[in-house]
C-alpha cells in the first residue's frame, strides 16, 4: 500500500531510474522553472533526483522509493510542506528532509523543525548551501531520528510533537508545547525570563512583560498539576527551573 492510498503522481515524477547506486533524492516542488533549477543543479553534484510537484505526489513517491533524503517545499498544493514532513515522520520514514521556503518567519521556521525536517533554507538561497547541507546531512547514520527527551515521567516526541506524563496523552499549544520543550532540553538548569524570552518568542525581555510567567502558569496547569507534580520550580528574581524527580 502506497503513501497516499496507491495512486500514481500525475506527473514530472521518475520512478523507477537508472542510478541503482547513486544517492537518490527526492524533490518536491510545485513552481515548474524552480523544480528544474534543483533537478539540473542537484544532477550536477552527482545525485539521482525524482521530482513531484504536489504533497499527495510526495507521499505516493516516499512511499515507493526509499530516498536517501527528500528537498522539500513547504508551500505546494495539499497537503503542504509541512503536513506531508509529519506525516513522513508518523510512517518512521527518517530519511533527511531539507525545507525550502520564501517565508522567514521564526514561527514558520519553528513550524517546519517541530514537523520533523532536519534543516531549513530560506528562498532565495544559495546553492552551495544547500548542497552543503545536504552533505552534512547525508553523513549521518541511516536511520537517525530527532531525540525523543524525558524527564521526571514526562516524554515529548518532537518528531511527532506528542507529550506524555506517566503514558497519559497531554495537549499543549505551540507556544506551551516550545515552553515545555526548552525545559526538557535544560532539565535542572535555572532558565531566566530573559533566555526564554528570546528562544521561544524570539524577542528581548523588556523588564516589564509577564508573558513567560503566563505560560509557564499555563504550562503547569497541564503537566504539573494534574499529576499531582511541582516539576516547574519558580526560582525567585531569576526565572524557572524543571526538577527531575527524585
Amino acid at each position: 500500500m502506497s503513501a497516499a492510498g496507491g495512486r500514481a503522481p500525475t506527473h514530472r515524477v521518475l520512478i523507477p531510474g537508472p542510478y541503482a547506486a547513486a544517492v537518490r533524492l527526492l524533490v518536491v516542488e510545485d513552481e515548474v522553472k524552480m523544480a528544474g533549477l534543483l533537478k539540473r543543479a542537484l544532477e550536477r553534484e552527482g545525485y539521482a533526483i525524482d521530482v513531484v510537484g504536489t504533497g499527495e505526489e510526495a507521499l505516493w513517491a516516499a512511499g515507493e522509493v526509499d530516498y536517501d533524503a527528500v528537498v522539500l517545499d513547504a508551500a505546494i498544493p495539499p497537503p503542504d510542506g509541512f503536513e506531508v514532513c509529519r506525516r513522513l515522520r508518523e510512517q518512521n520514514r527518517w530519511m533527511p528532509v531539507v525545507m525550502l521556503t520564501a517565508r522567514d518567519a521564526v514561527e514558520d521556521r519553528v513550524r517546519g523543525l517541530d514537523a520533523g525536517a532536519d534543516d531549513y533554507v530560506t528562498k532565495p538561497f544559495s546553492f552551495a548551501e544547500l548542497y552543503a547541507r545536504l552533505r552534512a546531512l547525508l553523513r549521518r547514520p541511516a536511520g537517525e531520528r530527532q531525540v525523543v527527551l524525558e524527564v521526571g515521567g514526562l516524554r515529548l516526541d518532537p518528531a511527532r510533537r506528542q507529550v506524555t506524563r506517566d503514558g497519559v496523552g497531554i495537549e499543549l499549544s505551540p507556544k506551551e508545547y516550545s515552553l515545555l520543550e526548552l525545559f526538557m532540553r535544560h532539565p535542572g538548569e535555572v532558565l531566566t525570563r530573559t533566555h526564554i524570552l528570546e528562544h521561544v518568542w524570539d524577542f528581548a525581555y523588556d523588564g516589564v512583560s509577564n508573558v513567560v510567567d503566563v505560560y509557564v502558569r499555563y504550562l503547569r496547569e497541564k503537566v504539573d498539576r494534574p499529576f499531582g507534580r511541582a516539576s516547574i520550580r519558580t526560582v525567585r528574581g531569576v526565572g524557572y527551573v524543571l526538577e527531575p524527580d527524585p
